[in-house]
């Protein structure tokens, strides 16, 4: 179970796949320390979805031997996939308290948003010649427009999450599918600050969809710009509402 400073509680990871077994738990070899360090990248994986997928809200407190267990790993492997989280900026460790899932600055989300104007808008436009692969995009749009029917906001902003990571896939560039996992795993920690979730993401599924259309068309120079626009005034509205929250603290 994660603990937030406050005492409250999320969900513990007992619903996920055990990723592996720790090979760091079976004979001290000399590939012991080589094989301990993959499978913490696959437990890191793991646990950036979570965060990513909203599972972990800010200043939740992660406890060692509760995912450990779910994930049947050793807590040197999973002390291991927190060092790699920290280095993204998705954890802290605090000194005899434990490691905690980061509550972002204000600072941190204006350069979040100056990472995605930069990658997403060179995604659209350096896309070449239509047509383009869109399954990847179109699936995220059709999953966020049948949760806001459902008046599912949590899925609704997962699949805008899966959106963004979409666009950027459009580059074919592992390297950059890897930097935007991170960057918008470090995004969601600051979409928990919007009081009112339906009033924040609803309008953006219009928007989405303008967007995967612009692109169906052929049309990436003006998807380029419809985004361009989009993440400004998504910016806006977040840093808005992060002050004010944070400011009320």
């Amino acid at each position: 179970m994660a603990e937030t400073a406050n005492g409250r509680t999320v969900p513990d990871l007992s619903d996920l796949s055990d990723p592996a077994p720790d090979p760091a738990s079976a004979s001290a070899s000399d590939g012991a320390p080589l094989a301990r360090s993959g499978t913490a990248e696959r437990v890191a994986v793991v646990l950036r979805d979570r965060i990513a997928a909203g599972y972990f809200p800010p200043g939740s407190r992660l406890s060692e031997e509760s995912i450990s267990g779910a994930l049947a790993v050793s807590r040197n492997t999973l002390r291991e996939a927190f060092r790699l989280l920290s280095h993204e900026r998705l954890l802290e460790h605090r000194l005899n308290k434990g490691v905690f899932v980061r509550v972002l600055a204000v600072d941190d989300l204006i350069d979040i948003y100056r990472v995605r104007l930069l990658v997403e808008c060179a995604a659209l436009r350096n896309l070449g010649e239509p047509p383009y692969d869109l399954t990847d995009v179109e699936a995220a749009v059709s999953t966020g427009e049948q949760a806001a029917r459902a008046g599912d906001w949590a899925v609704c902003s997962t699949a805008n999450i899966r959106f963004h990571q979409a666009l950027a896939g459009l580059a074919n560039s592992p390297r950059t599918d890897e930097l935007m996992r991170s960057v918008l795993a470090e995004l969601r920690l600051a979409f928990h600050v919007m009081a009112d979730p339906r009033r924040f993401h609803e309008p953006y599924l219009s928007r989405n969809r303008e967007i995967v259309n612009r692109l169906a068309e052929g049309d990436a120079a003006g998807a380029e710009r419809m985004l361009a626009f989009y993440l400004e005034d998504s910016r806006r509205q977040l840093a808005e509402a992060y002050a004010e929250r944070l400011t009320a603290r």
